[in-house]
């Protein structure tokens, strides 16, 4: 397959980068535009694949997209390309709505005229893959709220949407348009919804690698509230696993939920640093500071 993906630079895009170049004879197309998360360095050795293309774009460029569409000829297109901190969508939600949403209905359109230009042979092929994030469901309530004994719920496939925070408003927005462009247009869509990411290339801004410099710098280590809150932690490479087996699959029009079952305070997940940093930099002093500033 010849796979366009969006946000190829970022994160989790470049994890599924790496896993497509290394793991099959798929061509990539990476379409990024290189703000501040997106870096081509982490895809080192992918760089010189002559199944690989890099294509310095804005998803929100109408004209540019159509171009890239048309120049290379995708089989499949993997969507990752998104703004996606959630202390950054307060601060400036603006850029989150232009992302998320008007680049996801700029991709969404160029897809669709792409699409419907294929021969049929091609045309009933063709799939495009939209990975979002479980925050779109809202909040799980925590286990001290539930009944002794209970079990922890989890997000399921069909869990309302319930956004708390521009960036997940944004996101349950692309989510939507995705699905009406499959209902309305026809056009073969799946959606993937993941828990939290964690791994090789993260940018320093998230929790983990945010807590692993502050510590080898010797700072303190800044913790959200109490430290109570739970994330499901999910390893990006077999995030990125999944979501190659899912735009394989090309089961159009359906939603997969795409998680570790790995859940931790975020509390824990700062002394567990802690301790391998001990085994493996006792010399350095790690202060969990509470606060309210990240």
């Amino acid at each position: 397959m010849k796979i366009l993906v969006t946000g190829g630079a970022g994160f989790i895009g470049s994890a599924v980068v790496r896993h497509l170049l290394t793991n099959s004879l798929d061509s990539v197309i990476n379409v990024d535009a290189l703000t501040y998360a997106g870096n081509t360095e982490s895809i080192p050795t992918e760089l010189h694949s002559d199944r690989y293309i890099f294509e310095q774009v804005d998803i929100c460029d109408a004209a540019q997209i159509k171009r890239v569409f048309n120049e290379h000829q995708p089989d499949a297109v993997m969507h990752l390309a998104a703004e996606s901190h959630v202390d950054r969508s307060i601060d400036g939600p603006g850029a989150f709505i232009h992302t998320n949403v008007v680049g996801t209905y700029t991709l969404l359109d160029a897809a669709r005229e792409y699409w419907q230009n294929l021969p049929e042979t091609r045309k009933s092929q063709f799939i495009f893959h939209h990975i979002s994030t479980d925050e779109v469901y809202g909040d799980l309530p925590h286990p001290d709220e539930l009944p002794a004994n209970s079990e922890l719920p989890l997000f399921t496939e069909t869990t309302p949407y319930a956004p708390s925070s521009p960036y997940s408003a944004s996101k349950a927005s692309s989510d939507h348009l995705v699905r009406s462009w499959q209902r309305t247009y026809g056009l073969p869509t799946v959606i993937t919804n993941c828990s939290n990411n964690y791994g090789p290339y993260h940018f320093p801004e998230k929790l983990v690698p945010h807590v692993i410099l502050n510590a080898l710098a010797g700072k303190s280590l800044p913790v959200y509230g109490d430290g109570s809150q739970i994330r499901d932690w999910l390893f990006v490479e077999d995030h990125a696993r999944a979501l190659c087996l899912v735009v394989k699959s090309k089961r159009v029009g359906e939603t997969f939920n795409i998680g570790g079952h790995n859940e931790k305070r975020n509390l824990d997940v700062v002394r567990t640093i802690c301790e391998l940093l001990d085994e493996l930099a006792p010399n350095i002093e790690l202060i969990i500071l509470h606060n309210t500033q990240i």
